[in-house]
């Protein structure tokens, strides 16, 4: 069935201040994206150093390592129903004052337990803005640039990745490449978490010069502020009225969602809540939070030198980055489903490859020459073929799929199994890895072919169509 537009395209005519306005909002809304892409991954460039300074196996470290996924997972539960409430400017805002406080006392920790702690209220944040940056920006951006200010979001993921290995790197070197190397009287680990206060206040700046979500206002019945945001977003020349009667009737029908409302008769959730489950569950199950908490210790077990294990992160971040501007470049284009079929294709081939390589005996504590140098090219491929589809795509349909009447409770769920799911992956990698780590990548392969026919019969493209439309 061909779905139309049921009211008139105004974005398409949309002049060119409100464009760059729109642009402007969603590229600060993102900077949650940052945060959350820049607060994953830093932690990799202190885990040789937490399991040396406290002394502790790889179960424990692996816990310490994912437990910021348990609170991730917490804060993506509640932040829906949270924005609902109080509204998606102040739940950045929070989301912004966790990360600061994380940053400072994951810097300055006492002991493991406190490190944890403080690594549990910062995953708090970033699961508040998994959630609060997706739905804002599909809420306040025009339908036909929908998908690639969507896009936005795990742009940022990935750029803040890439910086968090960037900064890692250089204070690395700056320490004479020892992660326990003092600086300022502070251990190199410690300047590579705390670094994280400064782009945290950057975003609690930022969401001072955001509007709320039009949907948001008209929900409050704050008509007349909610017109001046669609006219700054949209052009004064845009059909505003029918755009305001458009959100408001449909609202009219729908009323605020529940976890109740996810019930269905397919094993007790609606179906299309368990396509956005499966989506988060198949994102995260390949593996790819691997090459970015474990990167740097993964290629040091397999010979590589502390210093090129850190430039490998970062150039494996650099991939991620254009892989993830291809995908912004064609989510509006070829559609969304057509993208994340050709990433998963690419990532089966690629890990396959991966297990191959890592399957080989160690020589002289190295992996042999041929099966080096595929590993490194595959995990490279790997990379580029997730970003460029399941990377982007995941954030932008978790934005636009589900219904109005569930969307902010079924993106809380589908947003809380990628944490679970991402905890899976990091709490079981140190103890996978001293088993088999081409066996444990075999799992990953096994993941990412199971994802093809998942994404073939059940997800529905999304392209073009507006958030009322949805039903």
């Amino acid at each position: 069935m061909t779905h139309l537009p049921s009211a008139p395209p105004a974005d398409a005519t949309a002049s060119r201040p409100a464009l760059l306005h729109v642009v402007y909002v969603a590229a600060a809304a993102a900077m949650g994206g940052f945060l959350f892409g820049y607060d994953s991954s830093v932690i990799n460039g202190a885990v040789e150093a937490v399991r040396d300074r406290y002394d502790i196996g790889p179960a424990a470290l692996a816990q310490v390592i994912a437990i910021a996924l348990i609170g991730s997972a917490a804060g993506a539960a509640v932040a829906g129903r949270l924005a609902d409430r109080i509204g998606r400017i102040p739940c950045m805002r929070i989301a912004a004052a966790l990360f600061t406080v994380s940053a400072v006392g994951s810097a300055l920790p006492f002991s493991l337990w406190d490190l944890s702690l403080w690594r549990v209220i910062g995953g708090f944040g970033i699961g508040m803005a998994s959630v609060i940056g997706p739905a804002y920006i599909a809420e306040v951006a025009p339908p036909a640039y929908r998908g690639r200010l969507a896009a936005f979001q795990q742009a940022a993921i990935v750029i803040g990745i890439a910086v968090s290995q960037l900064v890692n790197w250089l204070i690395l070197s700056l320490a004479d490449g020892e992660q326990r190397g003092h600086l300022a009287g502070l251990e190199a680990w410690q300047w590579m978490l705390g670094v994280m206060v400064v782009p945290s206040l950057v975003y609690g700046v930022l969401s001072f010069t955001l509007p709320e979500s039009p949907r948001h206002l008209i929900a409050r019945g704050r008509t007349a502020e909610a017109r001046r945001v669609l006219a700054r977003l949209e052009g004064e020349g845009s059909a505003l009225d029918a755009r305001i009667d458009e959100i408001r009737g449909h609202m009219s029908r729908d009323r605020r969602s529940t976890f109740r409302d996810l019930r269905g008769k397919a094993l007790g959730l609606r179906g299309i809540v368990w396509v956005g489950i499966g989506m988060a569950l198949f994102q995260q199950l390949v593996g790819i939070n691997v090459a970015f908490y474990y990167s740097a210790t993964l290629w040091q077990s397999v010979g590589i030198d502390p210093n090129s294990s850190f430039l490998y992160s970062f150039t494996t971040s650099l991939i991620n980055i254009v892989g993830t501007v291809v995908a912004m470049l064609l989510v509006d284009r070829v559609g969304r489903k057509p993208l994340i079929l050709a990433g998963s294709a690419g990532m089966t081939v690629s890990l396959a490859c991966e297990a191959w390589a890592f399957s080989a005996d160690l020589v002289d504590g190295r992996l042999p020459h041929t099966q080096g140098l595929v590993a490194l090219v595959a995990a490279h491929v790997f990379v580029l073929c997730f970003a460029s589809s399941w990377g982007v795509v995941l954030w932008v349909m978790l934005g636009e799929m589900f219904p109005a009447a569930i969307r902010a409770a079924a993106l809380g769920v589908s947003s809380a199994a990628v944490w679970v799911a991402n905890w899976a992956i990091t709490a079981t990698f140190p103890s996978l890895s001293e088993w088999s780590l081409g066996g444990t990548y075999l799992i990953y392969t096994a993941f990412a072919l199971l994802s093809l026919p998942f994404a073939a019969k059940c997800v529905r493209e999304t392209r073009g169509r507006t958030l009322e439309e949805m039903g």
